[in-house]
C-alpha cells in the first residue's frame, strides 16, 4: 500500500476531533476518488464541506487515484512495448509512470533469468510491489512457476484485461482493477469506473482529445491506451518503420535501381545515383548511356583557331588549317584562284532544264518551261502542272486525268467522249443487244424489259424468265378446271367428257347433249341435261293414276311430269286414299367450292291463302321430306309468297359429286273438316363432279 494511504488512515482520529461535520470522512474520500477518475486537478478541488479534515481527505484520495492510474499506465507500457524510452518528459506525472514502467521491466527481467520474484533488492516499497507483480504475471503466462502465483496472490490481482493493481486488496476481491480502501474500487489509467462501481470501461483518448499525438499523426485508440500513427506517407525513397519514423530505402541494396551495366549505384537520402564506371578521355563526353561521344571543339569552343585559320574537327580533337577561298553555289574559282566567277549552267553537259529553255543568271539560272510545266525555284527544275487539280470541273465534263505536260478527258460508264475531247455523249448500249428480249436506252445507261408472259431476272437484270401463271397465288382462279403453263403464256383445259372450253379460253362450258343430239336416250326416254353430262329418264304413273300432258323428248329444269289420281267408281280404297297426285321434277347442282349459306333449289307453290278464313275450306299446308335426304343436306321451309303458302327446298350442307338422289316430298293440305289431301313431289337431284 502507498505510505500516503497508511498515513491518511492514522490521521483520521486526530482530524475528526477538530470539528463536528455532518459529512462523513468516507463521503469526502469518495468525492476525491471520483474527481481523480475524471482526471481533475487535485490541488484545486471544489470543497464539499468547510471542514479542513474533509478537504485533506478529499485531496489525498484524489492524488492516490491519479498516482495509481499513472503507475498502471507505466506497467501496461512495459508489458505492451517492452521499453520505457517514450517517457522522456520531466513532469511529476511522467516520473511516476516511468518509475512503474522501469520497475515492471525489472520484474520481467528477474523472471526471464529464473530468479525468485520475491527478491530483496532495495528499490523501494512501491517499486518492489510493481516488480514482484510483473515477475509473477510473467511466470503465470509461461506456466513455469505455479508456487510463485500462490505466494503473491494476496499481494497482487490480475483482471480479465491483464491489468495489475499494486494496492492491497481491502475490497475482498470485488474490484476489477484497484481497491482504494473503505470498500471503494478504482480503475487503472486509460479506464473509467462503470455505474456498478466495480467494473471498468476503456477510455477513448482519441475521442476525448487527451492524446499527445504530434502534427501529422493520427490517434488510434487501444485497450487502456492509444497509439499515434503517421498520416502522411513518407514519400518516394522512404518507408515507415514500426516506431512511426521514416527510414531511407537503400535502392542499391534492394536492387530496385535502374542503373545500366556501365554504371554503379550509389544510395542517397530518398533516392540513388548512377555513377559511371567508364572514364572518357580528353575530347570526349559521356552520354546518358555511359558511351563516350566525340566533342566537336569547332562548335563548342569560341575561336579555337587563330585568325585566318579554319577549325576542322577530328576524333577526340581538332586541327586548324589556313583559310582558303570558297565559292558559293553557282560560282567557281577563276584560273588564278583569286576570285569567284559565275558558272553558266545552261552550257554544262548536265542539261539542267532537261529539254526546256535555259536562261543563265548571275550565280544561278532559270528554266523557261514548256506549256503544261511550271518552274520550281527550290529544286530548279520544270515540273508537270496538274491541270485537273488546278482547274477542277472546268476542263472535262466527267473525268479528268493528268498527263505529262497536259491532260485528257474520259467519260463514266454509259457515255462516250464527244468529238471535242471534253464533253460526253450518251452511249446507246442497246445497239450491242445486251438484253435477252427488249432493250430501252436511257441517258447514261439502258433498261431491259420483257414481253408479256416473262419477267426480268433478279440475278443479272438482263435475262427474261418465263412467268408460270399457273403457280401464281391467283393461278387457281385463272382456269375453271386445269391450267397449263407455256413459254410466255398459259392455256386452260376442261374435263374430257361433258365440257368444252368457252370463247374466253378460261371457262369450262357445259355441253347440252340433249340439244346437240349426242345423247344415247331411246324413244321412250326423255333426255335431261346435267352439268358435265345427261340423264335418260322415263316415268310411269302408278295404278289408279293418269299422266297429265305428254312427256317431251327433252326435259328442261322447269318441266314437271305430273300424275293425278283417277279412281274407278267401285274402288272405294282409291277414293278414300288422301294422296291426290304424284309429280316428278329435276334439278342439276354443282359441287360448291365455297358453301357459306343455304341454297334455295326448288319452290313448291300452293293455292292455299295464308290468311284465309277457317270456314272457307283449306286453311293450312304442311311440307315434309319423306325420303332421299342424303347426308341430311336438304330441308324444306314454308314461306308466304303473294298471300299464298309456298314450300322452299334448300340445300343446307355441301355435297361432293358426282351424286344422284331423289327427294320424296310431301305437301299436305289441311281443311276445316279435319281431313286432308296429300301431293307427292319427287325431286331428282343430280350433283355434278365440278363446280362449273
Amino acid at each position: 500500500m502507498d505510505p500516503r494511504v497508511v498515513l491518511l488512515c492514522s490521521m483520521f482520529g486526530l482530524l475528526l476531533g477538530q470539528g463536528t461535520e455532518q459529512i462523513s470522512i468516507e463521503d469526502c474520500c469518495k468525492d476525491g476518488q471520483k474527481r481523480g477518475f475524471d482526471n481533475e486537478d487535485c490541488a484545486s478541488l471544489p470543497l464539499i464541506s468547510e471542514s479542513t479534515t474533509c478537504r485533506v481527505v478529499q485531496e489525498q484520495c484524489c492524488v492516490t487515484v491519479l498516482e495509481d492510474n499513472m503507475c498502471t499506465t507505466g506497467i501496461n507500457l512495459a508489458k505492451g512495448q517492452g521499453a520505457c524510452d517514450s517517457l522522456f518528459a520531466n513532469t511529476c506525472e511522467i516520473k511516476t509512470t516511468k518509475m512503474c514502467c522501469d520497475c515492471c521491466l525489472l520484474g520481467k527481467a528477474i523472471q526471464e533469468r529464473g530468479l525468485p520474484c520475491d527478491h530483496t533488492v532495495a528499490v523501494g516499497y512501491q517499486c518492489g510491489l510493481v516488480s514482484r507483480a510483473c515477475c509473477v504475471d510473467g511466470v503465470q503466462d509461461n506456466q513455469t512457476a505455479p508456487t510463485a502465483q500462490a505466494q503473491f496472490q494476496n499481494k497482487t490481482t490480475t483482471n480479465d484485461k491483464g491489468d495489475n493493481s499494486v494496492l492491497t486488496d481491502q475490497c475482498k476481491g470485488k474490484c476489477a482493477h484497484l481497491c482504494v480502501g473503505n470498500d471503494t474500487c478504482a480503475c487503472l489509467k486509460g479506464y473509467k469506473l462503470k455505474p456498478d462501481g466495480k467494473s471498468c470501461d476503456d477510455i477513448n483518448e482519441c475521442l476525448l482529445g487527451s492524446s499527445n499525438c504530434r502534427a501529422g499523426e493520427r490517434c488510434i485508440n487501444t485497450e487502456g491506451s492509444f497509439r499515434c500513427q503517421r498520416e502522411v506517407s513518407c514519400g518516394t525513397g522512404y518507408e515507415l518503420t514500426d516506431s512511426n519514423n521514416c527510414k531511407d530505402i537503400d535502392e542499391c541494396e534492394t536492387g530496385i535501381h535502374n542503373c545500366g551495366p556501365k554504371f554503379e549505384c550509389q544510395n542517397t537520402q530518398g533516392s540513388f545515383r548512377c555513377v559511371t564506371t567508364v572514364k572518357c578521355g580528353t575530347g570526349y563526353i559521356q552520354d546518358a548511356l555511359g558511351n563516350c561521344i566525340d566533342i566537336n571543339e569547332c562548335v563548342s569552343h569560341t575561336g579555337p583557331c587563330h585568325r585566318g585559320q579554319i577549325c576542322i574537327n577530328t576524333e577526340g580533337s581538332f586541327t586548324c588549317q589556313r583559310n582558303s577561298v570558297n565559292c558559293g553555289r553557282g560560282y567557281h574559282l577563276n584560273e588564278e584562284g583569286t576570285r569567284c566567277v559565275d558558272i553558266d549552267e545552261c552550257k554544262s553537259t548536265e542539261q539542267v532544264c532537261a529539254g526546256h529553255g535555259c536562261i543563265n543568271l548571275v550565280g544561278t539560272y532559270r528554266c523557261e518551261c514548256q506549256t503544261g510545266y511550271m518552274f520550281n525555284s527550290i529544286s530548279r527544275t520544270c515540273e508537270d502542272s496538274n491541270e485537273c487539280r488546278h482547274y477542277p470541273g472546268r476542263l472535262c465534263a466527267h473525268k479528268c486525268e493528268n498527263t505529262p505536260g497536259s491532260y485528257k478527258c474520259s467519260c463514266t460508264i454509259g457515255f462516250k467522249l464527244a468529238s471535242d475531247g471534253r464533253n460526253c455523249d450518251d452511249l446507246n448500249e442497246c445497239e450491242t443487244n445486251p438484253c435477252s428480249q427488249e432493250c430501252a436506252n436511257v441517258y447514261g445507261s439502258y433498261q431491259c424489259y420483257c414481253r408479256r408472259g416473262y419477267q426480268l431476272s433478279d440475278i443479272d437484270g438482263i435475262t427474261c424468265e418465263d412467268i408460270d401463271e399457273c403457280a401464281l397465288p391467283t393461278g387457281g382462279h385463272i382456269c375453271s378446271y386445269r391450267c397449263h403453263n407455256t413459254p410466255g403464256s398459259f392455256h386452260c383445259s376442261c374435263p374430257i367428257v361433258g365440257y368444252t372450253l368457252a370463247t374466253n379460253g378460261r371457262t369450262c362450258q357445259d355441253i347440252d347433249e340433249c340439244v346437240t343430239g349426242t345423247h344415247t336416250c331411246s324413244e321412250n326416254e326423255s333426255c335431261f341435261n346435267i352439268q358435265g353430262g345427261f340423264r335418260c329418264l322415263s316415268f310411269e304413273c302408278p295404278n289408279n293414276y293418269r299422266r297429265v300432258g305428254e312427256t317431251a323428248a327433252r326435259l328442261q329444269r322447269t318441266d314437271t311430269v305430273r300424275c293425278i289420281k283417277s279412281c274407278q267408281p267401285s274402288d272405294i280404297a282409291c277414293v278414300l286414299d288422301p294422296k291426290h297426285s304424284v309429280s316428278h321434277t329435276f334439278i342439276s347442282l354443282p359441287t360448291y367450292r365455297e358453301f357459306t349459306k343455304p341454297e334455295e333449289i326448288v319452290f313448291l307453290k300452293t293455292t292455299v291463302p295464308a290468311y284465309g278464313p277457317y270456314h272457307l275450306g283449306n286453311y293450312d299446308v304442311k311440307f315434309n321430306i319423306l325420303e332421299g335426304n342424303a347426308h341430311n343436306a336438304f330441308d324444306v321451309i314454308k314461306r308466304i309468297e303473294n298471300g299464298y303458302y309456298m314450300g322452299v327446298v334448300r340445300q343446307v350442307k355441301p355435297l361432293i359429286g358426282p351424286l344422284t338422289t331423289v327427294l320424296k316430298l310431301s305437301m299436305q293440305n289441311l281443311t276445316n273438316q279435319g281431313d286432308s289431301s296429300q301431293n307427292i313431289i319427287n325431286v331428282y337431284v343430280f350433283v355434278a363432279e365440278f363446280w362449273f
